[in-house]
């Protein structure tokens, strides 16, 4: 009988396709299942708590993978080893055993992204987040987020024909705050819609710049159509920051 562990990493992801492992391109998980296959000399398949798009980040992923070894935890140097064999913009943070049945996407409890824009150009922030010149009214753009909190179907924000069974959301923490030269948007939710984030962050931006009112926001929520929406943020200025799981399912 397998064991099963949640392998927590952070990877910048600027140089691969997002998470998930895709047909002819570089991918974290196809790395990831790569290092872990040759460092534990088994075959390993990873199952990642969800997709990030192609050029998105990640301060905190988890995913979970099942292997022979009884305890890895007690085996000298994993996470050392992990480390040395695998990239740069790549870095495994904590190896946790699990219960058999714990999954790193439908057992966590939340997510939290942040997304970040640049008032200055800065060439050391560039590939962290969108440069964006002009002021942005952040009050109309928090009122905006309250409006979030009213709703649950977020299939305005939905990239078009993504698969999902239920664009429903419910919203745990979400608005933006001033920090030196730069804008920081954070929103907690249970689940996320694929590029979700990144198109409430352009709408909200529209919303910044004048270009739309609080009440046409709301409308677009209510049309329940990608079309009506802004256009998405760029991948860069996002980040996956948390995923939340229940204590119990950690040995």
């Amino acid at each position: 009988m397998k064991t099963r562990y949640f392998i927590f990493i952070s990877y910048k992801g600027t140089s691969y396709h997002g998470w998930q492992i895709q047909p002819n391109s570089v991918t974290v998980q196809k790395i990831l299942d790569e290092a872990l296959s040759v460092i534990l000399n088994e075959k390993i398949s990873t199952i990642g708590a969800g997709r990030t798009d192609a050029g998105v980040h990640a301060l905190f992923f988890c995913a979970h993978f099942d292997s022979i070894s009884p305890d890895l935890l007690i085996t000298g140097n994993i996470i050392f080893k992990l480390n040395q064999f695998l990239p740069a913009d790549i870095s495994v943070n904590s190896l946790k055993k699990v219960v058999p049945d714990a999954n790193a996407r439908y057992s966590a409890v939340s997510r939290t992204y942040k997304y970040y824009i640049s008032r200055i150009k800065d060439p050391f922030f560039d590939y962290s987040s969108w440069y964006i010149h002009g002021k942005l009214d952040i009050r109309s753009m928090n009122e905006a987020c309250r409006i979030l909190f009213k709703y649950s179907d977020f299939t305005s924000f939905s990239r078009l024909h993504s698969g999902a069974k239920s664009n429903i959301c419910k919203i745990l923490e979400t608005g933006w705050k001033e920090s030196d030269n730069r804008l920081v948007f954070t929103i907690k939710a249970d689940r996320f819609l694929r590029n979700m984030v990144r198109a409430i962050v352009g709408t909200m931006v529209e919303i910044g710049f004048e270009k739309m009112d609080l009440r046409e926001f709301e409308n677009i929520i209510l049309a329940k159509d990608r079309c009506k929406a802004g256009k998405s943020a760029p991948a860069k200025g996002l980040f996956l920051v948390d995923i939340e799981y229940p204590e119990e399912i950690f040995v």
